[in-house]
């Protein structure tokens, strides 16, 4: 008898949580950021035993599954000075805007890249690896990124009292796509007054107007533009082309600094798609011309429930491509997803 009383308050310590010390250690943010800088000081030199991986670790870059070892741990010579973390303590994951530098043609030369990365970190090894490698045609998206630099409202945390769930977190960023996807300028679109954009590192709202040039006029545009506030731009109805904002995965939250990344496709289907009506009834032909993905990473910074900063890495890839991390019908799906805690649906 007294046996099972001691097993039943073992047990019922256990679901209570109280015995922390008998559970695997996790990691705080600091931990998680630099599993980071490790796994990327493992990549420049190639040597995966230089960080701390699963036996099952899985590793995907650019929509591709890969073995340990492969894609750019062949090129990538050193690392850049940005970065822009979300990190997920509860969840153990951490994500990362950073930029990168790889091998050159030319030996005394580097080309600059950007890596959008995630890792999911299971008893402080990391299990999980996802990574986009945006290579631009010049070193202009590099160094613009690099000059760009963290913006401080990004570090900031958010009052105890003003922060939101991670529910209300991903439901507001995720309506930065349903306002793009078939974008009608009715829609609600929860921009603060001096929201900004960045797109790698360039700036795609409220860019100042060319010398010699006309600011263009949301009311009379067949075009959307930089120059424009996001509001602006989604008020407009002119972002209609882009027909569907597929594979929503929101893959990190950090409510302290009320800010979350997701990654996902924006598809231009193109033909028939690239005609349709503003709101006030002007006829429009653009987007491109044939069928074109984006494959993106976003982080959206939000502030009392509004959208004040949005920096993404994208990139073109085969139209229709999917993640490597959902399956075909997840991909196809313009379905909001939390996959902060999910276990990854494998296509391979």
């Amino acid at each position: 008898m007294k046996n099972s009383r001691v097993l039943y308050a073992f047990a019922a310590a256990i679901a209570a949580g109280t015995l922390q010390a008998a559970q695997p250690a996790g990691c705080d943010r600091a931990c998680l950021e630099g599993m980071v800088e490790r796994y990327m000081d493992a990549v420049v030199v190639n040597d995966p035993k230089a960080v701390p991986l699963s036996p099952n670790v899985r590793f995907t870059e650019d929509g591709q599954r890969l073995l340990i070892g492969d894609g750019l741990w062949n090129t990538m010579k050193a690392k850049g000075k940005y970065r822009l973390f979300v990190t997920d303590v509860p969840a153990q994951q951490v994500t990362v805007l950073a930029t990168i530098q790889e091998d050159h043609r030319e030996a005394d030369k580097f080309n600059g890249s950007l890596l959008a990365l995630r890792l999911r970190v299971q008893d402080r090894q990391i299990a999980e690896i996802e990574q986009i490698v945006v290579r631009p045609d010049n070193l202009r998206a590099y160094e613009n990124v690099e000059k760009l630099g963290t913006h401080p409202l990004y570090l900031q945390s958010v009052p105890a009292s003003e922060r939101m769930s991670r529910a209300e977190l991903i439901a507001q960023g995720n309506k930065y796509f349903t306002g793009m996807q078939r974008n009608d300028g009715k829609g609600d679109y929860p921009f603060t007054a001096d929201c900004e954009r960045h797109e790698n590192g360039g700036r795609a709202t409220n860019a100042p107007t060319p010398a010699g040039q006309t600011r263009p006029d949301p009311k009379t545009s067949l075009v959307y533009s930089g120059q424009w506030s996001c509001l602006e731009q989604f008020q407009s109805g002119l972002i209609h082309f882009v027909n569907r904002i597929r594979d929503r995965r929101f893959v990190a939250v950090d409510q302290e600094r009320g800010i979350v990344f997701a990654f996902g496709f924006f598809d231009h289907p193109g033909g028939e798609t690239r005609r349709f009506k503003a709101p006030d009834g002007r006829e429009v032909v653009s987007g491109p011309v044939q069928p074109w993905t984006w494959q993106i990473a976003e982080v959206f910074k939000l502030e009392k429930g509004k959208i004040s900063k949005i920096d993404a890495f994208l990139q073109r890839s085969p139209y229709g491509m999917n993640s490597g991390w959902s399956t075909w019908e997840q991909g196809m799906s313009d379905q909001v997803r939390d996959v902060t805690f999910e276990a990854p649906t494998w296509i391979f």
